[in-house]
């Protein structure tokens, strides 16, 4: 036998030889160290969780934000509201929307519209957003989310799992520190203020709720999108 084969069989018998060094132990955890996976999955509640936020699930968690992933822990209040370039009007269920983002490694939990979406931003559809539509808190979802040049994006699962790269929903700070949410597919854009942190509670008192039907001067072909891929509301 060529030495060249003959090495490396001789480091693979050594390795399972008994007697052989054990493998190196992974690093012990530091005293209460707890990571993203240590705290099970959060879900809607049945009928959504009503006009205040549950208790925080990340909160005990101590593990960094993941390398790349935008800042968005806290409390969320919409500042203002477009859609194609125009103020949506005062009395929309939009213009009073609130929600609340934790994060812990590369998992995010956003609370918002009664719902709960809780992911891990790797892009896969594993361990993606799997619970209900804002719409009626019954329809399930199934969303893919990440994070791209710091931008938190959300992208609905379609047929066979594919994804469409420009069907999107996306979370990102601006310069002054603010939230800018876009939806395509209602064409809106909206700015959120800071207003809380991620482990603030906040109870809505306007009695507003994200709903189903067409909003004022809606095309139906806007509604159906909306309706399909309802998480882009919650």
């Amino acid at each position: 036998m060529k030495l060249r084969f003959a090495l490396p069989l001789l480091a693979l018998a050594a390795a399972c030889s008994p007697d052989a060094p054990p493998p190196e132990p992974r690093a012990a955890r530091a005293p209460g160290e707890v990571l993203a996976d240590d705290i099970p999955v959060a879900h809607t509640p049945p009928g959504g969780y009503g006009p205040s936020f549950p208790a925080p699930v990340l909160a005990t968690c101590t593990e960094p934000l993941a390398p790349g992933a935008p800042d968005l822990r806290g409390v969320w209040k919409t500042l203002r509201a477009e859609r194609e370039g125009v103020p949506v009007p005062e009395g929309e269920y939009i213009r009073h929307y609130v929600e609340r983002i934790e994060q812990c490694g590369n998992r995010i939990v956003d609370m918002g519209g009664g719902t709960i979406s809780d992911a891990r931003a790797d892009g896969t559809l594993e361990n993606g957003v799997h619970d209900v539509s804002v719409f009626d808190y019954e329809t399930p979802i199934h969303v893919v989310a990440s994070y791209e040049d710091g931008v938190f994006v959300l992208r609905p699962a379609l047929l066979f799992g594919q994804t469409i790269s420009w069907l999107k929903v996306t979370r990102q700070l601006d310069a002054d520190g603010h939230m800018i949410w876009t939806r395509p597919d209602r064409g809106l854009v909206i700015t959120l203020e800071r207003i809380g942190g991620p482990t603030d509670g906040y109870t809505r008192t306007d009695g507003l709720r994200a709903t189903g039907g067409p909003e004022p001067g809606e095309p139906r072909w806007r509604y159906m999108m909306r309706t399909l891929w309802g998480f882009f509301t919650a």
